[in-house]
């Protein structure tokens, strides 16, 4: 299919071929027939994308210290590499689709194929959309007008948050697309409504509905205002501009009554100037896109509802409710129309966004009704049938861009496939690696004969089945921690590599690293006492890796790393283990805890798993004592011995094994080696994770 993406690398905006999304449980499939280019905000992003390097830093100031305490921590190389690659990810472009549902998920109960729907689908030949973000279109309704579905929502939210009332006058800055959206609105709802903004054209269609207009450019627009309001000023004033002045949300504090509200739907600078709030106590708020829901993963990704006697509008709800008036004729959209261009023909408008005088565009889409998503593209003719170590990948995610593809690099490993969930991505990421396709759909890799190993670097709670689905296909595997996320997972796990008789292999990279087998080297087979420090850094509570079913928790999810290497070290396995964790009441989930091992052979371990220590620490630091000897290894970049003869220090480029474990890999598998890690030990590790998640909830010491 076609869909538009942006590049912030080249600046450039490409209708590029991907594979279509494959319909996810809660979501519903939906060929696109009309979709609107929100000109404001996809401006910005494409300028965005044309600017250099200088210019992109002085717009994101806090990125920049950001790669300034990665460059302390991990190194200048390392830095710029991930910096690049960063910029190199593709941005799909649009929020507001309209088309025809072609296929339900499971737990999607209130649509069926054939129905015309609108949702923040991108500009894409067909989008997947979780059903909380779909709205059913009224039959006197076209699919032009339904297109402004999305963006009027984000007008409607920002005057949800001021809460106008019958007659009171409200300015509305910024006559853009939201911007005329949103006076229409107001008009709707009694309001006395003034426009202001610096393109006449705008103001003189704002002034048809009953807007009093107002130019920046012609007249003072706070002596209009508060003559306009006989000197007592606006109640209200949403600011739907996009500019980087902070003059606008100087204006609108001057321009305001006593104790008038302000909300910013728009992008402005925000030095604000206390003297200004504070004499009016005027009150301030940003409002968040199309409405409650938004960004929250139950709502969005789970389909959980808010209970509507609790929260009346969410964003579905906002959705239903521009339909609704538009369908009655309240919001007048069809003259909003500047143009409608083919999607072939994108770039008529995006050519020169930057100088578009457009209010709205619409780009059409092909109306073949025999038009089948197809979810696997070919990028390149390779022939693989004499090759060995045909791999596949499964996830396009941050681990696979900057950590694996790098290091498969000079493998010898023969790229067939990169499957990803959008298409995107995994697009991108196949067309710079030199993989022959790309899919949404990992089971066509498991069909194809030519592929040897499949790599899996999904989120957490995917790794499990799609290690069965691997290894049932007689697949060699290897996936990235954790294994799997419960025991049930993991005993199915054990059954399928029974029955396979094909290695699996889980991305314990630490024991591959140079300083691991040279600390392992150097001790050899002796009993010994190890002190593993994880300056973890905080991770946000609301991202996925927290959620226990999803990402099974920080200890189970990167713990386990350190539980392998303390393993590899003493060479023995895990025999029980106890957690405890800062705080007076921890739960199950924690990432501040220290985890006792004691092994089989006498070794004990100790992971300090931390998120609460400083950035411009190490993050990851281990201690070995065995026979009055003494190792310290920092960060993997430098290992010191105390009481060693011949060995005082190793010293490397930050490296954790990451080019190790995959080069043996890909040589295993073409020579048919034995399997990397041993699996029992891979099993010890994962069941130990487990325990010590239990060990914290039941206060205890828990056997493996």
């Amino acid at each position: 299919m076609k869909q538009i993406i942006q590049s912030f690398k080249t600046g450039e905006t490409i209708l590029e071929e991907v594979p279509a999304p494959r319909v996810k449980r809660g979501q519903v499939l939906i060929q696109t027939t009309k979709s609107l280019v929100s000109l404001g905000t996809e401006r910005m992003l494409v300028e965005f994308g044309k600017s250099n390097l200088i210019s992109k830093a002085r717009q994101q100031p806090d990125k920049v210290k950001q790669v300034l305490n990665k460059i302390k921590t991990e190194g200048l190389l390392p830095t710029l590499e991930a910096v690049f690659n960063k910029l190199g990810e593709p941005l799909p472009l649009g929020y507001c689709n309209v088309g025809k549902v072609i296929g339900v998920g499971e737990g999607v109960s209130e649509f069926k194929v054939g129905d015309r729907v609108a949702s923040n689908g991108q500009h894409a030949e067909f989008v997947s959309v979780p059903k909380n973000l779909v709205a059913h279109i009224p039959d006197n309704i076209s699919d032009e007008e339904a297109a402004f579905t999305v963006i009027g929502s984000i007008g409607l939210q920002g005057i949800r948050l001021l809460a106008p009332t019958f007659g009171e006058t409200i300015v509305v800055t910024g006559l853009g697309l939201i911007g005329l959206l949103t006076a229409q609105m107001l008009l709707a709802n009694g309001c006395k409504v003034i426009g202001i903004d610096i393109d006449q054209s705008k103001l003189d269609l704002a002034k048809q509905w009953g807007v009093i207009p107002i130019n920046p450019k012609q007249s003072d627009v706070v002596k209009e205002v508060m003559e306009l309001t006989n000197g007592i000023g606006s109640d209200g004033v949403i600011i739907t501009a996009s500019a980087k002045t902070d003059a606008i949300i100087s204006q609108s504090a001057q321009m305001s009554r006593k104790r008038g509200r302000i909300i910013l739907v728009g992008v402005i600078g925000l030095n604000l100037r206390r003297a200004e709030f504070y004499e009016k106590e005027l009150s301030f708020q940003v409002s968040c896109s199309y409405g409650p829901g938004r960004y929250d993963e139950e709502y969005e990704g789970r389909g959980i509802d808010y209970p509507l006697p609790f929260v009346r509008w969410t964003e579905k709800r906002n959705f239903e409710a521009i339909l609704q008036a538009i369908a009655s004729g309240n919001l007048k959209v069809k003259e909003l129309i500047t143009e409608q261009i083919a999607l072939d023909d994108y770039l008529k408008i995006y050519g020169e966004i930057g100088n578009s005088r457009s209010i709205a565009s619409i780009l059409t889409y092909p109306e073949e009704t025999q038009l089948k998503p197809s979810h696997t593209i070919a990028l390149h003719n390779k022939n693989y049938k004499a090759s060995k170590g045909v791999i596949g990948v499964v996830g396009s995610g941050n681990f696979t861009k900057m950590t694996m593809l790098p290091a498969l690099k000079n493998s010898g490993a023969a790229y067939k496939y990169i499957a990803s969930q959008g298409g995107v991505s995994g697009t991108a990421m196949a067309q710079k690696h030199g993989f022959s396709h790309s899919t949404t759909n990992y089971k066509d890799i498991l069909n194809d004969a030519d592929v040897d190993l499949v790599l899996i670097t999904t989120r957490h709670n995917l790794h499990a089945p799609m290690v069965i689905d691997s290894l049932e296909a007689r697949k060699h595997v290897f996936v990235e921690k954790p294994l799997a996320l419960n025991t049930e997972e993991l005993n199915t796990i054990i059954s399928a590599h029974q029955k396979a008789g094909k290695s699996l292999t889980v991305g314990f990279n630490r024991r591959f690293s140079p300083h691991a087998r040279k600390m392992k080297e150097l001790v050899g087979n002796s009993a010994m006492n190890v002190i593993a420090t994880m300056n973890a850094g905080n991770i946000p509570a609301n991202v996925w890796v927290h959620d226990m079913q999803v990402g099974g928790g920080r200890i189970i999810g990167e713990a386990c790393h350190f539980m392998d290497l303390i393993t590899y070290l003493t060479g023995s396995k895990i025999k029980s283990v106890c957690m405890n964790a800062m705080g007076v009441n921890p739960q199950e989930n924690t990432d501040n805890a220290s985890i006792l091992l004691e092994y089989e052979n006498g070794s004990t371990g100790v992971i300090n798993y931390f998120s609460n220590g400083s950035k411009s620490y190490s993050k990851e630091r281990v201690e070995v004592y065995s026979q009055e000897r003494t190792l310290v290894m920092d960060n993997f970049r430098v290992t010191s011995g105390f009481g060693f003869k011949g060995f005082s220090k190793l010293k490397t480029k930050l490296d954790k094994g990451h080019k190790n474990q995959f080069n043996e890999l890909i040589t295993g598998i073409k020579k048919g080696d034995q399997p990397l890690i041993p699996f029992d030990e891979i099993i010890n590790t994962t069941r130990a994770s487990f325990a010590a998640v239990e060990s914290l909830k039941e206060r205890k010491w828990i056997s493996i």
